[in-house]
C-alpha cells in the first residue's frame, strides 16, 4: 500500500502533547495536517500550547497546518471537523485518535473508590471519542480507497496504571483498533493501536520535577512526543501495511523495524520486557 507524502492528515487533541510531536513530524514529511483541540489561547488551560501554535509549528516544519477548535466530547463539532476536511480537501490519508482528558487525580495515590468518579471522562473523550471521529472519517478514508487510522495508547492497556478507569480506557481504544480493522480490511484502510513510551510532554515534565527520584531513570529513557509522529510516517510508507492492521504495536519497536529515530539520534528502548507483551486478539470473526 503505502500512502503517498502528500498526504491529509487529522490529529485530535493536539494542542500539546503527545498531539503536538505527533502533528508537527508528520507535517515535516510535508503533509496537510489539520490540528484539533479545544484550547484558543494562552493560559485558557493549565499546561502551556494552543491549536494555532501547532498548526503553526505544522507549518514552520514543512507541513501545512490548519487549526480547528474541536470539544471532541461534541458530536455536532467532531461531524463539522470532517465536513470541513471534506470540504477544503475532498480527502483523507490518516486519523490520528490521541484526544483524551487526562484528569490531575488520575495519578494520585489511593484505589479507585477513593477518587473521583468523574474520572469515568476518560471514556468520554479517549474512547467515545476516538469512535466517533473515526465513525465520521470512515466516509473520506473509503472514498480514497485505502488509509490508515491510529489510536495513540500505552501499556496500561496491559498492566495496572493509574487505576481501572485508565486501564479500561486504554484497553476499549486497543480492541477497538482490532475490530475496526476487521471492518475495513475489503477496503485497504489499516487501523493501529500503537503504545507510546513515556514522553517528554508537558504534563510529564510537570510531574518529574514534582518527583525526580521517582521518575528520574525513566526520563533518561523517555521518548519525545515527535517520534511517535515519525513511526507513523514510516508505518504509513510501508507498502506491507495491512498486515499490521488490527494490531497493538510497540511505537519503539516499529521505531527500530523502520530505523526511526528520536531527537538527537536516540533510539528508544521497548518495554516490554518490563511492562508486557502486546494485546494479541483472536482471528475468529462472529457476525
Amino acid at each position: 500500500m503505502g500512502l503517498s507524502q502528500n498526504r491529509v492528515v487529522v490529529v485530535t487533541g493536539a494542542s500539546r502533547g503527545a498531539g503536538k510531536g505527533i502533528a508537527v513530524a508528520l507535517g515535516a514529511s510535508g503533509a496537510t495536517v489539520y490540528v484539533t483541540g479545544r484550547t484558543r489561547h494562552e493560559g485558557d488551560a493549565p499546561l502551556s500550547g494552543t491549536v494555532e501554535a501547532t498548526a503553526l509549528a505544522v507549518t514552520e516544519a514543512g507541513g501545512r497546518g490548519i487549526p480547528v477548535h474541536c470539544d471532541h466530547a461534541d458530536e455536532t463539532a467532531v461531524k463539522a471537523l470532517f465536513e470541513q476536511v471534506r470540504s477544503e480537501q475532498g480527502r483523507l490519508d490518516i486519523l490520528v485518535n490521541n484526544a483524551t482528558n487526562l484528569p490531575d487525580d488520575l495519578t494520585r495515590a489511593g484505589p479507585f473508590w477513593e477518587k473521583p468518579l468523574a474520572l469515568t471522562v476518560l471514556w468520554d473523550v479517549g474512547l467515545q471519542s476516538h469512535y466517533t471521529a473515526a465513525w465520521h472519517a470512515a466516509r473520506l478514508l473509503l472514498a480514497n480507497g485505502e488509509g490508515l487510522i491510529v489510536n495513540t495508547s500505552s501499556f496500561g492497556g496491559r498492566i495496572y496504571m493509574h487505576g481501572p478507569a485508565y486501564g479500561a480506557g486504554k484497553a476499549a481504544v486497543d480492541k477497538m483498533a482490532h475490530d475496526m480493522a476487521v471492518d475495513f480490511r475489503p477496503y485497504n484502510v489499516a487501523v493501529v493501536s500503537i503504545w507510546m513510551g513515556f514522553l517528554l510532554t508537558e504534563r510529564t515534565r510537570r510531574v518529574i520535577e514534582a518527583a525526580p527520584a521517582k521518575y528520574g531513570e525513566l526520563s533518561s529513557t523517555a521518548e519525545t512526543p515527535e517520534f511517535t509522529g515519525r513511526v507513523i510516517d514510516a508505518l504509513a510508507k510501508d507498502p506491507r501495511l495491512m498486515e499490521k492492521s488490527g494490531q497493538v504495536l510497540i511505537g519503539a519497536e516499529l521505531g527500530q523495524e523502520y530505523g526511526v529515530s528520536d531527537s538527537g539520534g536516540a533510539s528508544p528502548p521497548s518495554h516490554r520486557a518490563f511492562l508486557g507483551d502486546p494485546t494479541v486478539f483472536g482471528s475468529a470473526v462472529v457476525e
